[in-house]
């Protein structure tokens, strides 16, 4: 083994949760290493992105062009073959007044291309980046996270110290059970994702032709969002009791799920799957839906699906992957500069990530509930009426004093009670949509939670654009904290 090394930070994983991490750490002129188990480019999933990340997190990285003459397809919305009426309904960025303006869009993102560019990024900006690198052990000192171990592509082992380290090495993780919690696995959502890609899918007419489109149907709910003039990747989410009949042949199976779906079926009419490449393999993924009871220790921290993950249907993951980057970033590097202790800033870390992924969570159950009304096994096991009184009880233990302000979840029928609540002005609102072909959502951006889960991403990237002239932000919690005028640290709120 080579003598240890010294960095101030090391990131274990380098896709968009490490890599941002790392990018905003090192912008403070900090030391960091990232160390990447595989060789970028590589496949990952997670294709659809949301405004927060695409104008927010990366206006605050500073690699918004790169990614505009990259050429990923513009998605303005989304379109859903969803709820109660039969009759597909759309929704536009723009309509949202949170979203209006120039960064009423998104991207849908070819995964190697997107994540490879970020972490280029983060070399650019002075990251230590070292890929097949893969991280055996972690370093610990009674409470406190010290470093890691880690084996190279030839086979050496290396010691490496650091003041933090931060686990963004996916759902997968090896090492997030060092920050001393356990990961619970939601019963709710543990559903099973099938998919493949293809070539000649149809388009939806302009200019929805880049809108991610869902259809539920009675099994469960495709994806199928369009990366390219030629390239669709299509999905199928279904319950776990199906994974028998995908351990033979998942093509077969996908191809079985496709031909359930009668709108997904005309859309790849004349459309034919990828056979050879990156993309040419049909791939299952199971057990994604998760979250870990402890984000952070002295000294380590989660990010990304290391530290949770929930459902694919609203394009959430990179965003909760990113957004727990940069809140990661602002409490190192604040602790790093001496500003603040690290208790503190720690603090504020947790109680925002957990505070969004309770959001999420809750909008996309109640997401799911308004579909309730298929009479299939899938989607009867929706309904917040049968959600289990211990995965609401774990809910409550992980995100009750954070996720409702309002102080609404403090047990098991709190929560069921809230959940049936928004889930029905959710389907009230989704009823005032315009399904004649238009886009006219405003309906759907004045209920409550649409509001919620969006407050937080457009709060970022107002201050990508506007920087320090943006006026002092108020602590979303009594007592905390508020992001820097750079958007890189803490400090304390103005009422305080």
């Amino acid at each position: 083994m080579s003598s240890a090394e010294e960095f101030d930070v090391v990131v274990v994983g380098g896709g968009p949760s490490g890599s941002t991490v790392a990018s905003f750490v090192a912008k403070q002129g900090h030391r960091v290493l990232l160390l990447e188990k595989e060789s970028f480019p590589r496949y990952q999933i997670g294709e659809s992105l949301l405004p927060a990340t695409v104008h927010g997190i990366c206006g605050l990285l500073g690699v918004s062009e790169e990614i505009e003459r990259a050429g990923f397809t513009r998605k303005l919305g989304g379109t859903f073959r969803w709820g109660s009426s039969p009759e597909p309904w759309s929704f536009a960025f723009a309509i949202s007044p949170r979203m209006a303006g120039p960064t009423s869009y998104a991207y849908q993102v070819e995964r190697m291309k997107f994540d490879d560019i970020l972490l280029k990024h983060s070399r650019k900006l002075g990251v230590d980046v070292r890929e097949n690198c893969a991280v055996t052990e972690v370093i610990e000192d009674g409470e406190r996270v010290h470093g890691v171990v880690y084996t190279d592509a030839a086979g050496a082992r290396h010691t490496v110290h650091a003041r933090y380290v931060v686990d963004a090495s996916g759902n997968k993780s090896r090492i997030h059970r060092r920050a001393g919690g356990e990961r619970t696995y939601s019963d709710y959502f543990r559903n099973i994702a099938i998919f493949g890609y293809f070539e000649g899918g149809k388009r939806m007419p302009a200019p929805k032709q880049g809108n991610i489109f869902c259809a539920a149907f009675d099994e469960g709910w495709f994806w199928y969002i369009p990366l390219g003039d030629d390239l669709t990747s299509v999905g199928a989410v279904v319950t776990r009791e199906f994974a028998d009949s995908v351990q033979g042949d998942p093509a077969e199976a996908l191809a079985r799920l496709i031909a359930k779906c009668p709108r997904i079926d005309d859309l790849l009419a004349d459309a034919e799957r990828v056979t050879e490449g990156v993309y040419g393999q049909v791939r299952v993924r199971k057990d994604y839906s998760y979250s870990n009871s402890r984000y952070w220790r002295p000294g380590m921290v989660l990010v990304g699906d290391a530290a949770c993950f929930i459902d694919p249907v609203f394009s959430s993951g990179v965003h909760l992957a990113t957004y727990s980057a940069l809140l990661a970033a602002r409490s190192i590097n604040s602790v790093l500069a001496g500003d603040l202790g690290e208790e503190e800033s720690f603090a504020e870390f947790d109680a925002r990530y957990r505070h969004e992924f309770g959001l999420f969570y809750e909008f996309l159950v109640s997401f799911y509930d308004m579909n309730s009304d298929h009479e299939s096994y899938f989607w009867q096991a929706k309904k917040v009426t049968n959600f289990a009184d211990s995965e609401l009880a774990a809910f409550v233990e992980l995100v009750g004093g954070v996720a409702s302000l309002d102080g609404a979840f403090v047990d098991a029928d709190s929560v069921r009670t809230r959940f049936q609540h928004t889930a029905g002005e959710l389907e009230r609102s989704v009823a005032q949509v315009d399904r004649t072909g238009g886009d006219d959502a405003t309906a759907l951006y004045q209920s409550e939670i649409m509001g919620s889960v969006m407050e937080q991403g457009t709060q970022i990237q107002v201050h990508a654009a506007l920087g320090n002239d943006l006026d002092p932000a108020e602590a979303l919690f009594s007592g905390g904290l508020v992001p820097s005028a750079d958007g890189l640290r803490w400090v304390a709120s103005a009422e305080q």
